[in-house]
């Protein structure tokens, strides 16, 4: 077999069966004993499931910390969880550029597979295409997890919010952003991508009274408390200086004009909880990054919801949805 992705083993014959077992199931499967011989996948039938859809076209592909295979993973096992289910099988639909190195895809594929077995998600069946040198860059992937959504017999719905609850961050943010814009650049900063699967976090919190989760992806932060403001109709009250960010984020951000609460993130997620049962919560997260933290409450009800965010100097302003042309190509 060559060093590279050959056109040929995107053409649905022999090269391409011989491709696809002797390379992508071999990395994927140690055992290989799980094919994808099958036009579909067969799954066991749940009363009720979740499932999302994602595709992942990262550059650069491999970040300190992570690589796009990784965050293929989490990224729609993360959306699973987000809703306070339990994932339990995964797609796997590989585009690769002609002449990609199949060590690189190697390395790539371990990191998915291997981010999947660690929570018992199985790799159920996939597609796989190639396209002409210079048509694309290198490799995309899109990845779908189904879930049981009464795995862990919650069920997190922005229509469960009420007056009083309150915000939870699960950590530190941007430096999924912070780890693809410096390595763009080829700065030499000591940013690792936060990228992780987030089945032990949902799984400890899920027993108490939480409303909502959303892992805080592309438009980080800002986005996600938007979003959930506008969806419950509710108006957020944040504490700026409750909100944990890296030394080296924020010198990346100071340097590049970014905001730090635009920041991708890929393991880092808000959940709003009953306030009886916040600092449980707070608790178990705090056991996976210490840098978790109450950081608003949940107001009134208004025509016209909007986060409210109250700064270090006692001042308070309008934290909006972001806009513009944010960082591309990040997961």
């Amino acid at each position: 077999m060559n060093d590279e992705v050959l056109l040929s083993y995107g053409g649905g014959g022999f090269e391409m069966n011989e491709f696809l077992n002797n390379f992508v199931l071999k990395e994927i499967y140690a055992d290989n004993s799980q094919g994808l011989s099958e036009d579909a996948a067969v799954c066991d039938g749940f009363s009720k499931l979740a499932f999302s859809t994602d595709s992942f076209v990262l550059s650069p592909i491999f970040i300190n910390g992570a690589n796009i295979g990784k965050i293929a993973a989490c990224g729609s096992i993360n959306d699973v969880l987000m809703m306070g289910a339990m994932p339990k099988y995964l797609t796997l639909g590989l585009i690769l550029e002609e002449g990609f190195s199949l060590n690189e895809l190697k390395i790539i594929l371990n990191s998915l597979a291997n981010t999947a077995k660690e929570f018992n998600v199985k790799i159920k069946c996939g597609d796989l295409k190639v396209v002409p040198k210079n048509s694309a860059d290198k490799i995309y992937i899109n990845t779908t997890c189904i879930g049981d959504a009464n795995g862990f017999k919650a069920n997190f719905s922005t229509s469960k919010i009420q007056e009083g609850d309150i915000i939870i961050l699960s950590g530190d943010i941007g430096r999924h952003g912070a780890c693809v814009m410096a390595a763009r650049q080829g700065f030499d900063y000591d940013i690792k991508s936060d990228a992780k699967c987030l089945f032990n976090e949902i799984k400890d919190i899920s027993k108490y009274n939480v409303k909502c989760s959303r892992d805080a992806t592309r438009g980080g932060i800002s986005s996600v408390l938007n979003e959930l403001c506008i969806g419950s109709g509710f108006e957020f009250i944040v504490e700026e200086n409750s909100i944990a960010i890296n030394d080296g984020v924020m010198g990346l951000c100071e340097l590049l004009g970014f905001e730090a609460l635009e920041l991708a993130n890929e393991g880092t997620f808000i959940c709003i909880v009953d306030k009886n049962d916040s600092e449980s919560v707070l608790k178990e997260l705090k056991k996976y990054n210490e840098f978790a933290n109450i950081i608003g409450v949940v107001n009134k009800k208004s025509k016209n919801p909007k986060v409210i965010l109250n700064n270090n100097y006692g001042g308070a302003r309008i934290l909006n949805m972001p806009k513009g042309e944010l960082l591309p190509r990040i997961c």
